[in-house]
């Protein structure tokens, strides 16, 4: 017989408290992402319906038909140019979902992941679903469509080439991929892009193919797009499709040499000269005579300083920077000085809004200078957000009824009203909101994009943008142009639309204080510089003659503003690849008078200057062209929206086979997909693995709608988990007829298989806000294995075995959950920085184990530029009569990830508490826990702008720590001799200490500490070492 003595009647109680393990959802059993973390609500329920064209599958819900039609004509225009740069064909109609604005496109399940402002569009690389919304203007939701199906093309090359694959992608760097998508768009006359390579020139920053690849120092679209044109001007455009498939095979280095016949080093060289020597004849000098004082920069702010609005008097000035890395926040600074007085973003992101919205949108101030508009991102649309100045609060959030986007603010001189760009249904106008009455006026009617309003000192003209061809103006292929206009405000019906550089993109009209001028931007001589234009006479004056250019973060974005009262200007210039912020009167420029017809793009030439080889970009982009008469509706159809599951994305698969030894044969290999609609609405995710025997078969199964506000789910899952221990015996074996005694050793295998299924569900109240639930069944149930080795006297072994022992008897478990969840905290190098976050939870458990549970964690963090602190209180429970039971385990306060520096127990105290021998293990133990912790946090290594030392690719942060806590039961009493408490008491522990934070690369984060106990006569050389797997909390 064998010698397991009561070590059987041990394993139920083993295996019940590993279950207890396994069910108690407390945060430090859990992953953080689904603990806290910020939602992607749905606002809106889209009921989706699909235009079918040769081409495509335009997946959509709203009802102008002529914006659809006009849409599905320009995706079949751009597929057939690109059809013909790629040579290739989509097999299928390729599936394309078209937000009518960008706070819905935020919203959208196809592509999961929150979407910010700066995202034009996605395309998804499995089932090729390109996801955009409708711009304000034309020209913007065309380059978006262009740009997104060369991505599709790319993919489809990938996908259906047997010696590629999507997993190919990794050899690619983005300044390939995206820099083929913009050339390919865009084309190689772009000021935009020309401006960033005419200041490379000028800081001779000019960055090798190498820096492009492996450093993220150089935007990948300006640079790419710069590279990519110098391959087609000089290869020939058809050149990048084999470059592109050679680096997909092989990486760059090798595809430079074999596709352009030169490595990748003298490539680097010839377009450093190109650019040299193509941008010679354009720059003048080596530096730029600017106008007035830099007053926001690097050194008082951030390296990007954008859309600056003056008030009225003058005196401050508005603006977005990234001075804290970690956002694009808002500040108001002193407009004489340039001091930042005050982070508004700070007083403004409150709960309820999701975020700003102010790349392509600044905001107004009010005449008096006390108020400042501005839109945000709330509710799934746009909104108007008033802000007093004078109290530094917010003072109204104005919802407009009917327009869900609303862009560009503008307050009439007189305070009655605000100017806006509203776009319902794809098309932009202009309206008029009345802050007295809350009523809405449409100014503008046409199916033309009107952006930028501006009054004028009277306020009864506005001026604005628009993206309407001029009588006898040529319209291409791709729209590049914009013109001013003005509309009178009583009679809207009178617009008068300015003959200004036709051709040329005419941005940002602002009327000067004597109204008699405009004050405006142009590219039209491929700088962006500052213009004048005088309504009587009839002339334009150049203001400023920059090599770079006055510019936004876009083409879009509004680059200067004029203080009404003063005549002051601020501006935006780029230089050294950031954005610097400038004040000057309108009197200190120097005015050269220009044609209004003058127009040259040979700075705005991406070098070479000339087609060394077959071009076919160019040629069609700039092609002369007409949208309407492209549309062709006799081979559209709509058809109903049918959700069907398709592969979004599976593993690598493996698996692996073992025989012989004393455990047999076994399998191990694993495979996990999941399946989803087109909208991505219905998902399936499953996961199916075997380690061991075919008994040790683990899989799951759930299902998740996320269709409206209210997301849910179904859970499905059978779980092995096994133990092993060895013990002796003496036994006898059959050889050959005759038995044989032997000794035994015995690897004793306990399996628990855990059966579950649950239902699960949150209700997001905004990005920052939701509410949990769950609901699961359980099911437990055990195996027993032996397996044995015999051996002889000798201690030889000459023979094994196998038999399954009695397993304990199954139990069953049902537990409820409910929480409250917000988080508006801004994540840093390796955890949070600024915000806020806190869970609100409470449970029930019923069955083998009957109790219920609450958690209560809070954490706030004050971010004070370069440091944070950072807070945490920590507090969970079980409650009721089995909250003590002897078959689960307690509440343990001495992780690390709690309480840093209480590991090694053994060192330190005595298992159950004695007087006189300081702290007790118990101590550790019980149903409630509290716990604080405090920090201070310093970015270590990272980027320059915050960091000690300087790095773009390893980041780490220099932490000092305290932290405390306290584990309780329900007879526990609270001891006052914290260091040394009587039997039966429980006092309260603390640590102190410094850790480092690593982030390796996005993938994990560690933290290697340095914890001291606080115990009664003991310094901080009694400290220990210890390692961390988290991210900070």
């Amino acid at each position: 017989m064998e010698r397991t003595g009561k070590r059987y009647r041990i394993i139920n109680t083993i295996f019940l408290k590993g279950v207890s393990i396994i069910l108690m959802l407390y945060p430090q059993y859990r992953a953080e992402a689904q603990y806290f973390g910020q939602n992607k609500p749905s606002y809106r329920v889209f009921d989706y319906k699909v235009y079918q064209t040769p081409g495509f599958e335009i997946y959509h819900y709203w009802q102008n038909d002529s914006v659809l039609n006009l849409m599905a004509a320009r995706a079949e225009a751009w597929y057939r140019y690109h059809q013909r740069i790629f040579r290739d064909t989509v097999k299928q109609r390729n599936p394309l979902f078209i937000y009518e604005n960008h706070a819905e496109f935020q919203q959208t399940t196809a592509i999961s992941g929150m979407i910010g402002e700066s995202t034009g569009g996605v395309t998804e690389a499995l089932k090729k679903r390109v996801v955009m919304p409708l711009f304000p203007s034309f020209p913007q939701t065309d380059h978006i469509i262009g740009h997104e199906l060369v991505h599709v093309f790319q993919y489809n090359m990938l996908t259906s080439d047997d010696s590629l694959g999507l997993s190919k992608t990794s050899n690619l760097p983005l300044w390939m991929v995206e820099g083929m998508a913009e050339y390919f768009s865009l084309g190689s006359i772009d000021p935009h892009t020309a401006m960033w390579m005419r200041d490379a020139v000028l800081t001779n920053d000019i960055p090798t193919v190498r820096d492009l690849s492996k450093s993220n120092k150089y935007f990948p679209y300006r640079y790419g797009q710069a590279v990519i044109a110098m391959i087609g001007k000089t290869w020939g455009d058809s050149t990048i499709i084999k470059l592109f498939r050679e680096t997909a095979v092989n990486g760059y280095e090798k595809a430079f040499r074999n596709v352009l016949g030169m490595d990748d080093k003298s490539f680097s060289l010839l377009w450093k000269m190109a650019l040299k020597n193509g941008y010679k004849q354009v720059l003048r000098d080596s530096t730029d005579n600017l106008a007035g004082r830099k007053i926001i920069f690097g050194k008082n702010a951030g390296d990007m300083n954008l859309s600056p609005s003056i008030s009225p008097d003058g005196r401050f000035i508005v603006f977005l920077s990234e001075r804290d890395l970690y956002n694009l926040d808002l500040f108001l600074a002193d407009a004489y000085t340039g001091k930042i007085l005050r982070k508004l973003s700070d007083r403004i992101n409150t709960l309820d809004i999701d975020a700003l919205s102010l790349l392509e949108s600044p905001g107004t101030w009010s005449p008096d200078s006390r108020n400042f508009a501005f839109t945000v991102f709330s509710g799934g649309r746009n909104k108007l957000v008033i802000f007093n100045m004078d109290r530094m609060k917010r003072k109204s959030v104005i919802d407009l009824p009917g327009l869900p986007s609303i862009t560009t603010p503008s307050w009439s001189p007189d305070g009655k009203y605000i100017a806006f760009t509203a776009t319902v249904k794809g098309v932009s106008d202009i309206y008029l909101y009345d802050t007295e009455t809350g009523a809405v006026k449409q100014l503008t009617r046409d199916v033309y994009a009107n952006l930028q309003p501006s009054w004028s000192p009277d306020g009864k003209m506005i001026a604005f943008v628009t993206d309407r061809p001029l009588p006898g103006q040529t319209v291409k292929f791709r729209h590049d142009f914009f013109n001013i206009a003005t509309v009178n405000v009583e009679n809207p019906s009178r617009i008068n639309y300015l003959e200004l550089f036709t051709g040329a993109r005419n941005m940002n009209p602002q009327f000067a204080p004597d109204g008699k001028n405009l004050i405006f931007l142009s590219d039209r001589d491929g700088f962006r510089n500052l213009y004048r234009y005088s309504f009587e006479p009839d002339s334009v004056y150049r203001l400023t003659n920059y090599l770079r250019g006055i510019s936004g973060i876009t083409l879009y974005s509004p680059a200067f503003s004029l203080a009404q009262q003063t005549g002051d200007i601020v501006y935006s210039y780029y230089s050294d690849r950031g954005y610097s912020i400038y004040l000057a009167k309108i009197s200190g420029f120097e005015e050269v008078p220009v044609s209004k017809d003058e127009i040259d793009f040979t700075a705005a030439t991406l070098p070479p200057m000339f087609y060394a080889a077959q071009n076919l970009v160019d040629s069609a982009l700039f092609a002369k062209y007409d949208y309407f008469t492209d549309i062709t509706t006799e081979n559209y159809s709509e058809v109903p929206y049918k959700p069907r599951f398709k592969l979004d994305y599976i593993t690598n698969g493996s698996i692996g086979v073992s025989t012989g030894g004393p455990l047999g044969t076994g399998i191990a290999g694993s495979i996990s997909a999941i399946f989803g609609d087109m909208s991505g609405d219905n998902q399936v995710f499953t996961s199916l693995s075997l380690n061991g025997e075919i008994y040790d078969f683990a899989g799951q199964a759930a299902y998740f709608n996320q269709k409206r506000k209210l997301k849910w789910g179904v859970l499905l899952s059978h779980i092995p988990n096994y133990y092993g221990f060895l013990s002796t015996g003496i036994d006898s074996i059959s050889i050959g007829g005759e038995i044989y005694p032997a000794n035994t050793i015995n690897l004793n295998y306990l399996r628990l298989f855990e059966d579950k299924a649950g239902l699960f569900a949150y209700f997001p109240l905004s990005q920052t806000r939701r509410f949990e639930a769950s609901a699961e069944m359980s099911r437990y149930s055990y195996r027993f294995d032996q397996y044995k080795t015999y051996y002889n006297s000798y201690g030889v072994p000459f023979g094994t075995g196998r038999r399954k022992l009695d397993a304990p008897e199954g139990f069953g478990m049902q537990t409820l959950s409910f929480a409250f969840v917000t988080d508006n905290s801004t994540m840093g190098l390796t955890g949070p920085v600024d915000g806020m976050r806190y869970r609100l939870e409470a449970g029930k458990y019923f069955g083998a184990l009957d109790f219920y549970t609450t958690l209560f964690d809070f954490r706030k963090y004050f971010y004070l530029r370069p440091f944070t602190l950072g807070f945490r209180s920590f507090n969970a429970g079980r409650w009721g009569s089995g909250s003590e039971s002897e078959e689960i385990t307690p509440l343990y306060i001495g992780y690390p990830w709690l309480i840093r520096g209480y590991e090694r127990t053994d060192a330190y105290w005595s298992d159950s508490q004695v007087t006189g021998t300081g702290i007790g293990l118990d101590n550790f133990f019980g149903s409630k826990i509290m716990i604080a912790n405090a920090e201070v946090r310093l970015p270590f290594i990272g980027p320059k702008n915050v960091s000690l030392i300087k790095s773009d690719m390893f980041f780490v942060d220099f932490n000092l720590f305290a932290d405390g806590g306290l584990a309780l039961n329900k007879s526990s009493r609270i001891g006052h001799n914290w260091f040394n408490p009587s039997p039966g008491e429980r006092v309260p522990v603390f640590s102190y200490g410094a850790s480092f934070r690593i982030n390796l690369f996005g993938y994990i984060v560690l933290e290697p500490y340095y914890a001291v106990p606080v115990r009664k006569n003991t310094g901080f050389s009694g400290g220990t070492f210890g390692l961390n797997f988290t991210p900070g909390w």
